[in-house]
């Protein structure tokens, strides 16, 4: 027999008050294991083990949730009851309505202090300072390659990486009017005027491309001029009030940026091994033949997969650059220190700049 809307509810209505029950019973064990940590001196935080326990409820769903949905539900879970304890304070680029902003939440939840700031190095230098708890950063592009300015940053930061969240981005065209005809202006990020060349020279060959320091900064510029036209996410759209007039004009539909969570050793140490973690590190080789092949050798020979290499200058007037390497797995994985150790024997400069749970 056909249950009717009224029944469905009053069963909705029921569990709701039990999950409400189960949760508050959580939010009590999550305070206990708090009480605990405080005791110890034990980080808030355990990225690992929140990517432990998402990754498990994953393999064991059999519902109609999907994945992505389980994890957002128990992230925000885990973000509530990590609040009883002491909000983390989230540096990131704003203002509010940035995708950088959506990152932070992705990774903490939301029960975190916000702390917008107007460029990167005012990210770093809030985590550095105490002033935030974690910063949260782009690295890299799927399109536009990497964030050169976060890779400089990192180099001689005393932060280190501690997470890392890859968000699909996609760059809506918001102004005050619903309509994408007489545009004068179009504001946003130097990479997401990048990200969105093609459709620009498309649709708006002659309006003008104006970089600011962040698609927020744009669209809260471009709720103040009707001629003015912003490339932003759908958050900025509803925080500063404005139209979408065209949708996902990014070039590429599977643009995705990959974020970093960075902060002082102090604050979080370095996670443990969560059996999918990426390591990152910056080498400089001596100026000599072979230098850059050799680098590779020590991670074959352990049987280390390499992720990412990039080169940036070392900016001394010597032609000498740094390398930024990813690879698969974790320092404390015996394979994985092996070629580390082997590694630091050739390199002029060495520096690990973290190893993470990867993002899922």
């Amino acid at each position: 027999m056909t249950q009717t809307l009224a029944e469905l509810r009053i069963q909705i209505d029921a569990l709701d008050q039990s999950l409400l029950q189960l949760l508050n019973q959580r939010a009590a064990l999550a305070h206990a294991v708090g009480v605990i940590k405080h005791a110890e001196g034990s980080p808030v935080l355990r990225p690992e083990r929140e990517a432990q326990v998402i990754h498990g409820l994953q393999r064991v769903n059999t519902g109609l949730l999907k994945a992505e949905g389980v994890a957002f539900i128990w992230r925000e879970i885990m973000s509530a009851c990590r609040a009883l304890e002491a909000p983390q304070r989230v540096a990131y680029l704003g203002p509010h309505g940035t995708f950088s902003e959506e990152a932070a939440l992705r990774f903490f939840g939301s029960s975190i202090t916000h702390l917008p700031c107007s460029n990167f190095d005012e990210v770093f230098h809030a985590a550095s300072a105490g002033r935030a708890d974690f910063g949260v950063v782009p690295i890299e592009n799927s399109t536009e390659g990497v964030v050169t300015r976060s890779l400089d940053l990192l180099l001689h930061s005393p932060l280190h990486i501690v997470g890392e969240i890859s968000l699909m981005v996609r760059h809506h065209l918001l102004r005050s009017s619903p309509s994408a005809e007489g545009v004068d202006v179009v504001l946003a990020h130097p990479q997401a005027l990048a990200q969105c060349q093609q459709w620009l020279n498309t649709h708006m060959p002659n309006a003008e491309r104006r970089a600011v320091s962040s698609n927020a900064e744009g669209a809260r510029l471009a709720a103040g001029n009707p001629a003015w036209a912003a490339l932003a996410s759908e958050r900025a759209a509803s925080e500063f009030g404005l139209h979408i007039a065209a949708q996902a004009v990014q070039d590429e539909a599977f643009n995705r940026t990959r974020f970093m969570v960075v902060c002082l050793p102090s604050v979080l140490p370095a996670p443990a091994a969560s059996g999918t973690d990426c390591t990152s590190l910056v080498v400089s080789v001596p100026n000599r033949p072979g230098a850059v092949h050799d680098l590779l050798v020590p991670l074959k020979n352990n049987g280390v997969s390499m992720t990412r290499f990039e080169s940036r200058p070392a900016k001394s007037g010597q032609w000498e650059y740094y390398f930024y390497i990813d690879i698969q797995g974790h320092t404390a994985q015996p394979h994985v220190a092996a070629a580390l150790q082997e590694l630091q024997g050739l390199c002029a400069f060495y520096k690990v700049l973290g190893s993470y749970p990867v993002s899922e």
